[in-house]
């Protein structure tokens, strides 16, 4: 009899403990269809702010032109992109803006504009790189085709330069700025597409000026130096 109450208790702890899970799955279910909901209610957001925010892109695009090495200056001042100029810095002289523009439902990715002068490495204009999100969520890049001038191909001359026969691709940085750009190897780990999306194109203005902060600092130590040189004379 002992046995056969212990038995009934289990069972009936048991169903308990089945019913609870059940009603936790039944609220989890309701937690997810809001989830879901919220998502492509913000959707609709961004995109409605993307298409008033497209005017004041181009705006400023158009003043940015007008910058001379507005481009160049605004990588050289970005700790990350600033690694990626050694090889490529003249070329990359020659850069006038960068823009990015999310794709229509902002989800499925965006692409990334580089427009350029008039330049001896390669006839294009604009060197575009996208980056996609396919049906399955699997993510993907690809790139504007360079058109490289005769003897100017600086991915020759990088690979001439160094020996990538062993390089393990996953642990290690692009070399240079257009070895960047050709590469597809991994687009959803691509965090030089994220850092020139985020920072270069939402905050260009920000990293130009920092040089010109920078050298106000330096001309303030210089200054604070020689008044100090000044006073050490006159206790003489």
């Amino acid at each position: 009899m002992e046995i056969s109450a212990s038995a009934g208790l289990l069972k009936k702890g048991e169903k308990k403990q089945q019913e609870a899970i059940e009603c936790v799955d039944e609220v989890q279910n309701e937690i997810d269809r809001l989830n879901e909901q919220a998502s492509e209610e913000i959707l609709k957001v961004e995109q409605k702010y993307d298409k008033l925010r497209q005017p004041f892109f181009q705006k400023m695009s158009e003043l940015i032109a007008k910058i001379p090495n507005f481009g160049l200056t605004t990588f050289v001042n970005h700790s990350q992109m600033s690694a990626l100029l050694e090889e490529d810095k003249e070329a990359l002289r020659y850069l006038t803006r960068v823009e990015m523009t999310e794709f229509e439902d902002i989800k499925s990715g965006y692409r990334i504009d580089f427009y350029f002068d008039e330049n001896p490495y390669f006839e294009n204009k604009v060197l575009s790189k996208e980056f996609h999100l396919n049906e399955s969520g699997d993510p993907s890049s690809k790139t504007t085709e360079i058109k490289w001038e005769s003897g100017k191909d600086l991915m020759k001359r990088s690979s001439e330069t160094q020996n990538k026969a062993g390089r393990k691709r996953q642990h290690e940085e692009p070399e240079s700025f257009f070895t960047w750009f050709t590469d597809h190897f991994d687009a959803g780990a691509d965090e030089l597409g994220e850092v020139t999306k985020d920072d270069i194109c939402s905050n260009s203005l920000e990293y130009y000026l920092e040089e010109d902060e920078d050298e106000g600092e330096e001309d303030e130590d210089d200054d604070e130096g020689e008044e100090g040189e000044k006073d050490e004379g006159k206790e003489h």
